[in-house]
């Protein structure tokens, strides 16, 4: 019963966006039923192939990011996979119109992780967080709108900002695993061993002002969207502002981290603005 099976490749990549991110599983909560499985079967993709380039150590990597592109490739043209979380996604590729452009690009910027280390210019990360973050809030954006690409149109430029904004506070969030335990360097001409303030500073802006520009977007998504994408830029705006306290002696040091009762107390907050309207 293929029915039976497409409720089982949904509950994996529900799975697998609540035990691998609580931040981003309770904003998608918050997003209206009618949209919330096709988020987390993008999360579920993407997280699946970002854990590949990432986190197999002792495997063949390459190898394996292979097979599940070509997977995908098979999901595509026949309408199924017997990979749960592929057969899921496949689905809400298909439901949602979401162009084989984005999810390609996705898979270029995965496949550049298995080699490339260090970005020496702002064309060469502006591609890869491309496709490694704005292209991710594209899929989720052709959820949002349920086919209205007029609106679509309307909204990307601001999914694509806050894609962006998103991975750069990873990037900070993130420096000393990225720099120690993968040797990569996301910030092109800042060398990490002397990163400084100034250097922080300036990324923090760049981020604030990506920042800015997308909120205007989330203003205007469609209501069944709305509160899970802004509980999602309150959490990651609170922890921008905690990178942005934290020395870089420190930043170099451990990873910077939202606590338990300040995401709740943003929570509540959120909510509260969402009702009254102001958002």
């Amino acid at each position: 019963m293929k029915e039976l099976f497409d409720k089982i490749s949904d509950g994996s990549a529900y799975l697998i966006t609540k035990n691998y991110s609580t931040s981003f599983s309770i904003a998608v909560r918050l997003l209206a039923s009618s949209i919330r499985q096709d988020i987390y079967n993008i999360y579920g993709f993407v997280r699946v192939a970002d854990e590949i380039v990432d986190s197999f150590e002792g495997y063949p990597k390459e190898e394996l990011l292979n097979r599940f592109e070509e997977e995908y490739n098979y999901a595509k043209e026949f309408g199924i996979s017997s990979n749960p979380v592929i057969n899921a996604f496949q689905k809400t590729v298909k439901e949602n119109n979401i162009e084989d452009e984005l999810v390609r690009a996705f898979l270029k910027s995965m496949r550049a992780d298995l080699t490339k280390q260090v970005y020496t210019n702002k064309k060469e990360i502006e591609e890869y967080i491309y496709g490694s973050a704005d292209v991710v809030g594209l899929m989720c954006l052709k959820v949002f709108v349920k086919g209205n690409e007029r609106e679509y149109e309307q909204l990307k430029n601001p999914a694509m900002k806050l894609g962006t904004a998103f991975q750069k506070v990873n990037f900070l969030r993130d420096f000393k695993q990225d720099y120690e335990d993968l040797n990569r360097t996301y910030f092109p001409n800042i060398n990490p061993d002397t990163i400084n303030e100034k250097n922080k500073d300036m990324i923090v802006k760049e981020i604030r002002e990506e920042f800015d520009s997308a909120y205007k977007g989330i203003k205007k998504l469609p209501k069944e969207a709305k509160l899970g994408v802004y509980v999602a830029y309150k959490y990651y705006s609170k922890l921008l502002n905690k990178i942005d306290e934290t020395p870089t002696k420190i930043l170099k040091e451990k990873r910077i981290s939202v606590s338990t009762p300040s995401k709740t107390y943003l929570l509540l907050l959120s909510y509260i603005r969402y009702q009254l309207k102001v958002v």
